[in-house]
């Protein structure tokens, strides 16, 4: 049997893009969800590919975009929760604050959906033992929010040279990405013990074993802007190792990764939206099939479910 591979959409909106890179114009909730769901549910159905979409409570609970997230639901795909108001420093909440916050996106996205989430991943993977705390005692199984790598403040700075934030903003985000010690965490999925014997399952967002560099789609294609054929490379690398080092994967993609700078301009910043969204699609079909030509490719749920690595790290 082939190792397994879940593959998760963070269903970022135009507008929290533009929230946290302190654009003007977010606050009326600007959404690209008529162009890209419909379009990204059609590529997936027809490779026969069920996945988790990481849902926004902001957006389910906005009347134009309750129709996409229902499809989404209506094509057999989990929905998970990625917070209420997608702030990406919910570290900082308190923890009334942050039970609010999940609770809230959990209420109007099993209104809208029909599905309760059992799955979490927070903004800008930001977390820590009030999570997980208040994921366990609302009968969450699994969270997704750690990104093991070692440039986590690379990109930050990266982020930060672009971003029109206060230094007060930039403050409340000094977090984004994690730490350099977030390489130092595992890569595949793991128990978190909070104590009193509780604890959940983490499955990390994947990265290069031993390297710790990313491989989520999101920087592939950032790759494929210099060269494509040595993007492929560095997929396959990763790939084997991975398989070599008998680690699971969990591959992260977000709609940016088939939208272009020309369908939403006010996004032109972001990484790889130079590309046209007819390359993009080209490109995230070979990734696919080179996934699903080394593993068994499931959503988080289902890789929840038949991973059997039960290792316990403790809070």
């Amino acid at each position: 049997m082939k190792p397994l591979a879940s593959i998760s959409l963070d269903l970022d909106n135009q507008w929290s893009y533009m929230k946290t890179h302190g654009d003007p114009g977010w606050e009326s909730y600007p959404s690209y969800f008529d162009q890209f769901i419909p379009n990204f549910l059609n590529i997936l159905d027809a490779i026969k590919l069920q996945i988790t979409f990481f849902v926004v409570g902001r957006d389910a609970i906005l009347d134009k975009n309750k129709e996409y997230l229902k499809l989404i639901s209506k094509n057999g795909h989990e929905i998970a929760n990625h917070s209420f108001n997608h702030d990406t420093f919910i570290h900082l909440y308190s923890k009334d604050k942050l039970r609010e916050d999940i609770l809230s996106a959990e209420e109007v996205i099993l209104s809208v959906t029909g599905q309760k989430p059992i799955g979490f991943r927070a903004p800008g993977f930001s977390w820590g033992k009030d999570l997980f705390e208040i994921l366990i005692d609302n009968d969450y199984e699994y969270d997704a929010s750690t990104f093991p790598t070692f440039i986590g403040p690379i990109a930050r700075k990266f982020f930060f040279a672009s971003a029109k934030l206060t230094g007060e903003e930039k403050e409340k985000l000094k977090n984004l990405y994690g730490s350099f010690t977030e390489g130092f965490r595992s890569i595949t999925p793991y128990f978190w013990n909070v104590g009193k014997s509780k604890k959940i399952r983490e499955i990390p967002v994947s990265t290069f074993p031993i390297l710790k560099t990313p491989i989520h789609f999101s920087y592939l294609f950032y790759l494929a802007n210099f060269s494509e054929k040595s993007m492929y490379f560095y997929l396959k690398s990763a790939i084997m190792l991975s398989k070599i080092t008998n680690s699971e994967l969990s591959f992260l993609l977000h709609p940016t990764d088939l939208l272009s700078g020309d369908s939403v301009p006010e996004l032109s910043f972001f990484p790889g939206m130079d590309i046209p969204s007819r390359k993009k699609e080209e490109i995230f079909k070979k990734i696919l099939e080179i996934l699903s030509s080394n593993f068994h490719l499931v959503d988080m749920k289902t890789h929840h479910q038949l991973t059997k690595k039960n290792k316990i790290h403790q809070i």
